[in-house]
């Protein structure tokens, strides 16, 4: 490996931690010895990666450290790309039109060589599924940012209508179709919400009562029990 891979390996390494790890972990996981880690740790910090710690101690990067595009492999051009064109594809406008945006900015500060593997990636997305939905699921990544409740008015596979207030925190993309998880206050548990189903969606002024990162552990911990179960069943 290369001086320069070995150093951004390092970074990305260093980025994946949010507390110091001891130099002799970071030697293990970027295969060098301990004495080149520590080589290599001073290198970053005299080009001014800021890295805090010393031997013995251990090592953490400071948040808000950004490499630069150019940094990117080629498959990580392909992946950015495919990623990108399938969210310009199967997303809300708003959405959408951010993947384009970030593309062509990642594009603007690319060398010749890596913006010419962007331009020509042949990673295609396939067309939009045939279900549209009948709201804006925008409205959704709103409500789930700032933790606000949604008044929906929802239809079932009967076509029975029924009027909730959820707690949205977390929205699911699939091929043919776009999920909810909220917590539901009528039926009073977690509950999945397909978009195509949704009449109408309205953003209350109230926000729920408990954050969306405790309701999505939650979740987690319920997709887990149900799989669990089902494995032993079978």
């Amino acid at each position: 490996m290369a001086r320069s891979e070995r150093l951004l390996a390092l970074i990305q390494v260093l980025r994946r931690h949010r507390m110091p790890v001891s130099g002799r972990a970071l030697a293990e996981e970027t295969g060098v010895s301990l004495r080149t880690l520590y080589r290599d740790i001073a290198s970053l910090q005299a080009q001014g990666a800021p890295i805090e710690g010393e031997a013995g101690i251990g090592y953490v990067l400071r948040p808000g450290f950004l490499l630069p595009p150019m940094m990117f492999s080629v498959e990580e051009i392909e992946a950015l790309v495919l990623g990108s064109r399938w969210v310009a594809r199967r997303a809300d406008a708003s959405l959408s039109a951010a993947a384009e945006e970030a593309l062509s900015k990642i594009a603007a500060v690319l060398p010749a060589a890596l913006r010419e593997e962007l331009d020509s990636s042949t990673l295609l997305v396939g067309p939009p599924r045939a279900r549209q939905d009948r709201i804006d699921i925008g409205l959704f990544r709103a409500a789930i940012r700032n933790e606000q409740k949604v008044q929906l008015s929802y239809e079932d596979l009967s076509g029975r209508h029924t009027e909730r207030v959820i707690w949205p925190f977390a929205l699911g993309f699939f091929e043919e179709v776009r999920v909810v998880a909220a917590w539901c206050e009528l039926r009073q548990e977690l509950r999945h919400f397909r978009a195509d189903r949704m009449v109408e969606a309205v953003i209350t002024s109230e926000r729920y009562p408990r954050r969306r990162q405790v309701l999505l552990k939650e979740w987690r911990a319920e997709r887990a029990r149900i799989d669990n179960k089902t494995a032993d069943g079978n």
